[in-house]
């Protein structure tokens, strides 16, 4: 840690792990991204590279909670008849992630938008509702960060390009560390996955699981396996 214009700065990824202010941010771990029989698996998508990720989630989440880290849910939503999203989102939605424009991925109510089996919330959990890529957009994200003394995100999830990606840059525009778990984090698209860590390294935090175990482990002897 230094200390530039009377301003701390955390300089270790010990300091800036530290449980006490870290936040693990999961980032649309839903069925329509991630199941077998969601919407992208359905559509032809590549899953390969989403087991491994919900596998290092959730050793993430089984030791966030005894270190005393918070645990946070983003569930992706869409309202029924495109009420939500602008000829703009939907530009993307039909152009770029290679929807139909008939589809509503995480559609409000439907088994899609669920988050995965896997890596259910448990009641003390917060889950955060999202309508556009980052989960600061929108959302009351930042205020429960805030209230509960959080300076860290640590971000993992779905999809590494988009939504993990743009919810870490935001995290850093509003002024928290952000760290993004290389190996809990991933796509349909391999090269996409590698050039987003690429440019994610040359701006923040980016680090695998172990590292992050390594970290709370110094914390909490009991995680030590």
């Amino acid at each position: 840690m230094i200390t530039i214009d009377n301003h701390l700065v955390f300089t270790e990824i010990e300091e800036v792990l530290d449980p006490r202010h870290t936040a693990l941010v999961i980032i649309d771990a839903q069925n329509d991204f991630c199941a077998p029989d969601g919407m992208f698996a359905k559509n032809g998508s590549d899953m390969s590279a989403i087991p491994p990720a919900v596998a290092n989630i959730r050793r993430l989440i089984d030791a966030a909670r005894p270190a005393g880290a918070m645990v946070i849910y983003i569930q992706n939503q869409k309202m029924a008849k495109n009420k939500s999203v602008s000829g703009a989102w939907l530009r993307f939605v039909t152009a770029r992630a290679g929807l139909l424009e008939t589809q509503y991925c995480c559609l409000i109510g439907s088994p899609g938008a669920e988050i995965i089996d896997e890596l259910k919330p448990e009641p003390d959990d917060i889950v955060v509702k999202k309508w556009r890529s980052s989960s600061f957009v929108g959302t009351n994200l930042d205020m429960i960060l805030r209230n509960n003394g959080i300076r860290t995100t640590l971000c993992c999830g779905f999809i590494t390009q988009g939504c993990v990606e743009s919810t870490a840059r935001d995290a850093g525009f509003y002024d928290y560390y952000p760290v993004v778990v290389e190996d809990a984090v991933g796509n349909y698209h391999k090269a996409l996955h590698e050039a987003s860590l690429f440019v994610q390294r040359s701006r923040y935090d980016v680090v695998p699981t172990e590292r992050v175990l390594q970290v709370w482990e110094k914390s909490v002897p009991q995680l030590r396996r």
